[in-house]
Parts: structure tokens; sequence; C-alpha cells
């Protein structure tokens, strides 16, 4: 196939024969198949406003077609692995949590006949559904299963968001995205540049994905929390669940979440090689979507849908500012996992259709904010988190960015907010410290230059945003494996990845560096 790129078609006329007519005269030469492998959008000019499509296309004589930095050869960009290990496995091998990487980990791992067996410490998607809302609707917090823990992980209850900036250089992003569409998720995350699959449908999506692995071999054991690993002789020899049950094991994935701090404390202990890393903390802001709609799509959110942005910001301290797991058509939700603290983050549906875009507004911080001990950072997360709670008593801390910047208490809030818990006003400048507000404070100058109205004064904020990314890294090398024979860190808790897509990425790196080294079952 001929892959064409930087085809650029309005958005009033989109249709397939407009796009097929266009890059058969590119090439002329007639179309016989096509496929989309990109399509992003080019807003700058609001009275031009253009798909950027990226076709695979399908004619006769391609070697008669002329290259060019737009016209080429389409590559094989099928996932494959083949190079198995010779060291037979004694156990089958297993994965702790559910999430992203435990799930890709363990798809890869069934898929080529090891039957691993999942141990998360939640509980399967339907019932972590109803504890969720139980926390919504009551306050009633299950610290097993949250919208933290429990299967598919934190993304569950995110916008379910596909987007990363990783190089896919072995096709494991293609592989990623092919178990997602086979399993229900929509089909134009193939190609769309944003792509976005939405929490309702993504909660579907997991449970076929963890049907499949089940069928091919795979074992799942949920409300199922690691308590301790048996190390003999500088090798995993077992795991224990729950205090209590012992499983034997070769091979152990460590596919946990940022916010097991118990499970980090405990990997400490069994002297498993650990640094602390820089995270990013901050607020999460409010809009009307239709504002970001007009400035970013200048109105057309009828053809385009609903608008995302991206915001970056360096301050005069060098301080990096940045917008984070930005949620169209979204919802603020309280995510906390622990009694007595309370973090914030966003989430919305396949539709968007809340009417309120939100985003986290975060800035970078790293030893010299927090201290140079291991859990400094984790510690530096657990204050903000218990500052947060107690000042709004259990509710979300909300306030007007008017107020924040002057220093002022939010006393009237409109009582409509897409804010799935309660909340109430507050004064947010109480719970960050000093250089981070600042640095927020500085960035909305910034960023009601890019966005028209992006920083009025009824913005609304909500605090406080904590668990970015994790503040630890389980040490790894080269292959994989961490200062313990059989151990390998996995995914966004172990300090390898951050979003769904890259987490699942590495699920499936550390799943060949397995197999490269182990026979088949």
């Amino acid at each position: 196939m001929i892959r064409v790129k930087n085809i650029k078609i309005s958005i009033n006329d989109n249709s397939e024969e407009h796009i097929l007519n266009k890059v058969s005269k590119l090439l002329k030469t007639n179309i016989n198949n096509y496929k989309i492998v990109k399509r992003s959008i080019d807003a700058r000019d609001g009275n031009n406003i253009l798909y950027i499509y990226t076709l695979d296309v399908e004619v006769k004589d391609e070697l008669k077609i002329v290259l060019n930095d737009n016209i080429s050869i389409a590559p094989d960009e099928t996932y494959v692995f083949n190079s198995f290990g010779n060291i037979n496995i004694n156990y089958r091998p297993i994965v702790i949590g559910a999430g992203p990487a435990g799930l890709f980990c363990a798809y890869i791992l069934a898929e080529y006949g090891y039957k691993p067996i999942v141990f998360e410490r939640g509980e399967d998607v339907d019932n972590r559904i109803k504890s969720v809302d139980e926390f919504f609707k009551n306050n009633k917090l299950n610290t097993e299963s949250n919208i933290q823990f429990g299967e598919g992980g934190a993304g569950t209850f995110s916008d379910g968001k596909l987007n990363t900036l990783i190089k896919d250089v072995n096709n494991r992003m293609k592989k990623v995205f092919d178990i997602f569409v086979q399993n229900g998720a929509p089909e134009d995350i193939m190609y769309d540049n944003h792509p976005h699959v939405g929490t309702d449908i993504l909660r579907k999506v997991i449970k076929n994905i963890r049907n499949k692995i089940i069928d091919m071999g795979g074992e799942f054991k949920f409300n199922s929390c690691l308590t301790n690993i048996i190390i003999k002789d500088n090798m995993v020899k077992s795991i224990v669940i729950n205090d209590k049950d012992k499983y034997p094991t070769d091979v152990l994935f460590l596919c946990i979440g940022h916010s097991a701090r118990d499970t980090f404390k405990m990997l400490n202990k069994n002297n498993i090689n650990m640094e602390s890393k820089s995270f990013a903390v901050g607020l999460r802001v409010i809009h009307k979507q239709e504002l970001i709609d007009n400035a970013l799509y200048h109105g057309h959110q009828d053809i385009l849908g609903h608008a995302p942005y991206k915001l970056t910001y360096t301050t005069r301290s060098g301080k990096g500012v940045y917008s984070f797991c930005m949620c169209p058509g979204g919802y603020v939700i309280n995510s906390s996992s622990v009694n007595n603290r309370l973090v914030v983050n966003g989430m919305s549906n396949r539709d968007r259709n809340s009417g309120y875009a939100n985003s986290a507004i975060v800035v970078t911080v790293n030893k010299d904010d927090f201290g140079e001990d291991l859990f400094a950072g984790m510690r530096f997360q657990e204050q903000l988190e218990e500052k947060t709670y107690n000042i709004g008593k259990g509710s979300i801390p909300t306030q007007y960015l008017g107020d924040f910047i002057y220093n002022l208490k939010t006393e009237d809030l409109p009582d409509d907010l897409p804010i799935l818990s309660s909340y109430v006003g507050a004064n947010l400048n109480e719970v960050l410290p000093i250089n981070i507000s600042s640095s927020i404070k500085e960035a909305f100058i910034d960023y009601g230059n890019k966005i028209k109205d992006f920083n009025d004064n009824k913005t609304v904020l909500c605090g406080t945003e904590t668990r970015t990314s994790s503040p630890i890294r389980i040490v790894r090398n080269d292959d994989g494996v961490s200062n313990i024979i059989g151990l390998y860190p996995c995914g966004e808790g172990a300090g390898y990845a951050g979003g769904i897509t890259s987490a699942a990425v590495d699920g499936i790196k550390q799943a060949e560096n397995m197999m490269k080294i182990y026979k088949k079952m």
C-alpha cells in the first residue's frame, strides 16, 4: 500500500468521496482500497478549519507511484514477537494489578501461552462501580476499591484518553489500540490525533479484555492485595496475598498503581531498589465548554466535537506549569483512596456532554520542594491531601480564580457545577505551598492570552490534584528486571509511564522482557 500524508480537507466537505478523489488526483491513479492512519485538526484559521489526514491506499502498479516526503510505501505496522527464551519456568507468572499495565502485560502473556494469574487489590469493575457510587452518594469510602484501586486502574474513572507522546517503533501502541477495538472501543481511536474512549465505554472494554485473557488461559483474583514478597538467594520465590495466602512463583510483575503507598513501603522493607522522582501538583480548573469550543474551534463543535486544550508555561523562577488530564465535557470527582484525605481528578463519558471542560493545572515538584528522603514526595502528597480534606471538611474545596488570586475565601458558589461529589467554598491558598500557588497564578496570566477569558475572575478552581504520577520509581535494568531476579516493575506506579496508553505499552514491553528469558509453559 501507499501512505499519503498531509491531505488537507475542509471540515465542510469531509465526505469519503471527496477525500478519495483528492488522493486519486494526487497519485494520478484510481484507489482500490484505503485505511485512515491519522486524522488531526488544524483550527488556527477560524475561517478555514481543516482536517489533516494520513491515508494508506491500495492502487495498481504501486512501483510506478512517484514518491516524496508526503507519498511513501506504507510500512508494515503489525505487532510481532518471536524471541522466546530457553529457561524453564516452574510456576505461572503472577501479575500484581489490573490497571492498563497489568491487563496488557497479562494479555500478551496469555496470548503466548504463559497462563498468568492477575491479583488485584480492588474489586472487579462492576462491583467497583457500586463502591464508587456509594462514595459519591454517601461519602462512604472503600479504601481497597475506589477511584484509584480496582479493575482497570485509575484510568477507568477518567476520560479514557489514549493520546501519548511515546514513540511506537516496535508497534506496541498499535497492538494496544487493536486490543481496545477488538474488545469494544470505538474504531476512531485508531486514527484520531486525540483518541478518546470515555469512562462509560472503557468499563465495558475492560471486562471484555479480562474475559479474553481468561479464555486464553489466564486467571483473575480480585480483593487480593499483595502484602509481602518472599525472596531467597536474591530471587522471587512466592508472594503473600491479604497477609495470609501464599502463592509460589518464579516471575512477578509489579503493575501497581501510583497510589499504592502501602506497597511501596513493603517493597522498601524487602530491600527492593527504589528512588524518589519528580511529579506535579496543583488544582483543577472548570470552564463552560462553549468558552473553550469558541476559542479553539471557533464555534464549529457541531462538526468537530468538543475542543481539548494543552497549555504549558515556565515561570520566571523556572517552574514548569502545565495542563494535565484535560476532560472536555467532563466532571470533577473526589478521587480519595484514604480516609480523611482528599484528591481530585477529572472524568468524562464518551459523549462529553456535561457542558463543562475541566483540566488540572499543575506545577512540577522535585526534591527541592519535598526533600531528599525516599518517601518525602509521598509524604508531601499526603500532607496536601490532608489539608485539602480538612479545609473542605470532607467536601471538595472550591474557589473562584479571582478570589484565589487575591487570597480571599469564596463564600457562595453555583449549585450546578459539574462536580460529582459535595463541594464547598474555600481559600485554596491555605492548602498549597506559596511557590506552587504563585506559579499557578502567574501561569493563568499567560493562559488568558492563549484562550480568551480562560482567566476570568469567575473561573472555578477545585483542590487539590496531587496524583499526576508516581512519586516513586522502582529501579530496573535494561532487561526490565529489578535488583531481585524475576521481579519486573511495570507501568505508572513503578515510575515508567504516564497514562493509559504508555502504561499499557510498558506492560507489553515487560511481558516481552520476561518471554525473552523463559520458555513457554
